[in-house]
């Protein structure tokens, strides 16, 4: 079967929307409905069902019809996702895993315009004209601490040692016409910027972007190496450079394409009481607490601006796809041989929790070593529970599969690791009191079989290649509904 092309990236949200709402994923919400947990109720039931589609709410109760919002972006639809990566949208899931993990190898630096030529600069507010209660920042779940302008968002900041500019995916909730909370779990990149200029006894400059494109919210999303920027990523994902314009209240500067944009600053020891929030664990994360305090100096938007917002909990595919893509792309850069498919499962707390490996036994400790790289490499060290190691001939994708590896070809007595005090974050329930929860523990689980005993190890029940071609070319005459399975495994 010929493989699908790569088609032509989109160059922002809006272009983007058209071709999802081409392809019949894009339903435009006309009935007014409350900012007040409606909307996210609404997404949350959509999204219950596979291939939902994007919502974009045109009227919403107390805000003018120019003022829109996009709730589910991304959800659970690999036709989206591909789309977001320049992608076919009917790609298979392990196939745009593999087209992602290459895309992520490339980079193209941004590129700067005219604030003129800008559409985001076609509206702009400064300093005391400053209100960021135009836009309808959503409630989105019962016990949430505030409103959250910012959930499917990108905060840009620039590393005080080294000047690179980050973009990274963090909630901020409205605490005034003017002011935002805005939590960072520890270690991240703009956590470690800001505290590196409070060292300095200097303000952090903060962008965000409340308003994006589907690409830029994948890129921010995922963990690249602290020396990069992730503007130069998102380049290389859609082929073409990021347009930025020069920062208008700071020096930071932002997207030319986006749909709201604002600047502001994090003074030294600014903070305020912050959530709680419902996260992608399905629960909410830490209680109130104080979370870094963020004053905006300007606001920029584009005509009829759309807010883009997401419930973390429905996010799992998304990072099914792009974090399985960046760990499989670790190793492969690590020079582990025999790697076929990695697979980051989304049931598992939004595809964070739980990581499976299919690999090609090659060597004495193999399964180990990938075990304990996966684990620790920068695109999985983050949040991550169970790294599952399986033989190439199970499908990582496929749960069942793994799980009968896992019942079939683990002893656990002896196959099982303990990792301990590892990368985690305050939003794990697990960890109690919360104090202890930046520190978390990782299981390596190896349900491959048995290296010293594969040629001895009992063989697995496979149908032969040659009948399984012949009953799925005969399978719609036959009378079989649907499309043939794709088995991951056959006897040849």
């Amino acid at each position: 079967m010929e493989t699908p092309a790569s088609s032509a990236a989109h160059r922002d949200l809006r272009e983007w929307l058209d071709r999802v709402e081409a392809i019949g994923l894009l339903m435009r919400i006309k009935e007014e409905v409350d900012w007040n947990e409606e909307m996210a109720a609404i997404s949350h039931m959509v999204g219950q069902e596979t291939g939902a589609p994007a919502l974009l709410f045109e009227a919403i109760r107390g805000y003018p019809r120019e003022s829109r919002a996009l709730w589910n972006l991304l959800g659970g639809s690999i036709p989206r996702i591909a789309l977001a990566l320049g992608e076919p949208h009917d790609l298979g899931v392990m196939e745009l895993i593999l087209r992602c993990k290459a895309k992520f190898g490339r980079l193209i630096p941004p590129v700067f315009v005219e604030p003129a030529e800008a559409p985001v600069n076609a509206h702009q507010l400064r300093d005391s004209a400053v209100d960021i209660t135009v836009f309808p920042a959503p409630r989105h779940w019962p016990l949430d601490g505030g409103r959250y302008i910012g959930t499917a968002d990108a905060i840009i900041t620039r590393d005080p040692d080294g000047g690179w500019l980050n973009v990274g995916c963090y909630r901020q909730m409205v605490q005034d016409r003017n002011h935002v909370g805005l939590y960072l779990s520890p270690g991240k990149d703009a956590r470690l910027h800001i505290e590196g200029c409070w060292r300095r006894n200097e303000p952090c400059e903060v962008v965000a972007v409340w308003g994006l494109d589907p690409t830029m919210f994948i890129v921010a999303s995922q963990s690249f190496p602290k020396t990069m920027s992730e503007l130069d990523f998102i380049g290389g994902i859609t082929g073409r450079a990021v347009e930025l314009v020069k920062g208008d209240a700071g020096n930071i500067p932002y997207p030319a394409q986006a749909e709201i944009v604002v600047e502001g600053v994090i003074s030294p020891d600014a903070q305020k009481l912050e959530g709680p929030f419902g996260e992608f664990t399905g629960y909410y994360g830490r209680p109130e607490d104080l979370a870094f305090l963020m004053e905006i100096k300007a606001v920029h938007y584009r005509d009829n601006p759309i807010l883009t917002n997401t419930l973390t909990t429905d996010t799992g595919m998304l990072y099914a796809v792009a974090r399985s893509a960046r760990i499989w792309g670790d190793l492969d850069r690590l020079g582990v041989p025999g790697i076929r498919g990695v697979y980051c499962h989304p049931a598992a707390a939004g595809a964070f929790g739980m990581t499976v490996i299919s690999m090609e036994q090659r060597y004495a400790g193999h399964a180990p070593q990938v075990l304990a790289l996966a684990a620790q490499c920068p695109g999985g060290a983050y949040f991550t529970k169970w790294i599952v190691a399986v033989d190439d001939d199970v499908d990582p994708a496929n749960i069942n599969q793994v799980l009968w590896a896992m019942a079939t070809r683990c002893n656990p007595i002896e196959d099982i690791d303990i990792l301990r005090q590892t990368w985690s974050t305050w939003l794990d329930p697990t960890q109690n009191p919360p104090a202890e929860r930046p520190y978390g523990s990782k299981a390596l689980i190896n349900a491959c079989m048995e290296h010293r005993y594969l040629k001895q190890f009992s063989k697995r029940t496979k149908l032969r290649r040659s009948v399984y071609e012949k009953v799925a070319a005969n399978w719609g005459r036959l009378g079989l509904p649907g499309a043939p399975p794709r088995l991951w495994a056959l006897e040849e």
